[in-house]
């Protein structure tokens, strides 16, 4: 008799994580498909890793480094979009991107997309590009005592101390890591914490959701950041925050109005949204909301001349640039102790069926034997735009 088609059971824990660090509740279901998006059947004679690849597209070249490492599911924040993204009437080796789920399907990798559940969240990617811009080393815990428009008062400038990561009994392992200062480069290669930026200060702020969420029982979280600084800053300590914070990148572009220099212009206020930030900022405008700057992946050519009119600068990575160094500095540490709790769950409630049920193969016992637990960040995703710098220049 055939067994019935299921996900590894490994597979299963680390969605159960991804769920509990980020409901799916949260995503912005109108445009948006998260999820548990490809569900790879679990063959447990040549099952994979207990492994997760993280990363911010699927690409082809991100495919081939799951398969190569045998991971056993790729959590793509971005996911598939546009592979499952609108109605599908085949699924074709002819189309690139389609190919790349269905050689993950032959290899027994799931892929799960979690997108705008995490751009929600507080304590998620838009409170990560805040605490960048204001310099704030902010734990999501202590955000959960942060009422909405209550000033974050600024820590001491100081190295954070690493919280446990081993599941252990004190309680204080149970709380998200905290995360540096300035978090870090994007290249697994270069996460070292610059001293230069514990030397641009800490800056007490408001800051709340630029769209907040209709979701009950998540208050503080949304779509975007505003932040309201207590002082203003220039815009080129700013800048040195971003660039330090996002990876050192060798320049992005910028935008100030064009009676200006950006050594002349001082910021109060920010109005943040990884991506493509357009529809947010527009969004805010609407509700009579005015900011200094706006940050953010991309901005078309004509809302970049819009908002320079009205006095305000600009500030953009390119699209993804604003995504991946989340995945480094907070989602792996969240992740890796997250899916050892559900981990040891699932193996705990599968054995126990399986023995009452006595119909346990020697393959599936085996899997659920193996305690190890991995979370990697791929080292071939990127931005598919670069800067080309002349040699003239350097």
């Amino acid at each position: 008799m055939t067994s019935p088609a299921t996900a590894a059971p490994y597979t299963r824990a680390v969605v159960n994580a991804m769920r509990k660090l980020y409901p799916e509740v949260l995503a912005d279901k109108s445009f948006d498909n998260t999820g548990l998006l490809l569900e790879a059947p679990f063959d447990p004679v040549r099952r994979q890793m207990n492994s997760v690849l993280l990363t911010v597209d699927l690409t082809k070249a991100v495919a081939d480094e799951a398969i190569e490492r045998q991971d056993s599911i790729v959590v793509a924040y971005r996911a598939v979009d546009p592979i499952i993204f609108r109605g599908l009437k085949s699924l074709t080796l002819k189309d690139t991107q389609q190919q790349s789920l269905l050689r993950l399907a032959a290899q027994g990798i799931s892929v799960y997309s979690p997108h705008t559940a995490i751009d929600c969240a507080r304590g998620g990617l838009g409170d990560w590009l805040a605490d960048i811009v204001t310099g704030t080393p902010t734990d999501p815990s202590e955000l959960e005592d942060l009422t909405d428009g209550e000033a974050n008062e600024s820590p001491e400038k100081q190295t954070p101390a690493e919280t446990p990561l081993d599941g252990g009994d004190d309680k204080s392992s149970l709380q998200a890591p905290k995360r540096p200062v300035y978090m870090l480069q994007h290249h697994p290669s270069q996460l070292t914490l610059h001293e230069r930026a514990l030397n641009l200060g800490n800056h007490q702020h408001q800051r709340y959701p630029i769209q907040r969420t209709k979701v009950e029982g998540y208050p503080g979280a949304g779509m975007g950041r505003i932040i309201r600084l207590s002082e203003p800053v220039p815009l080129t300590d700013i800048i040195d925050r971003i660039g330090l914070g996002l990876g050192n990148p060798k320049g992005f572009p910028i935008a100030v109005p064009q009676d200006k220099q950006a050594s002349d212009m001082m910021i109060s206020s920010i109005a943040l949204c990884a991506g493509s930030g357009g529809h947010l900022f527009q969004e805010m405008e609407a509700n009579g909301e005015d900011v200094d700057l706006l940050f953010t992946g991309e901005l078309s050519h004509h809302e970049a001349l819009a908002a320079i009119e009205k006095g305000k600068c600009i500030i953009c990575l390119f699209h993804s640039n604003t995504e991946r160094g989340f995945l480094h500095s907070v989602l792996k540490g969240q992740l890796e102790k997250t899916v050892k709790q559900e981990w040891e769950k699932i193996r705990n409630e599968e054995k126990s069926a399986l023995q009452d049920e006595n119909s346990a193969t020697d393959e599936f016992m085996e899997a659920l034997d193996d305690e190890h637990v991995e979370v990697h960040v791929s080292e071939v995703d990127r931005d598919p735009y670069g800067i080309m710098i002349s040699k003239a220049e350097i």
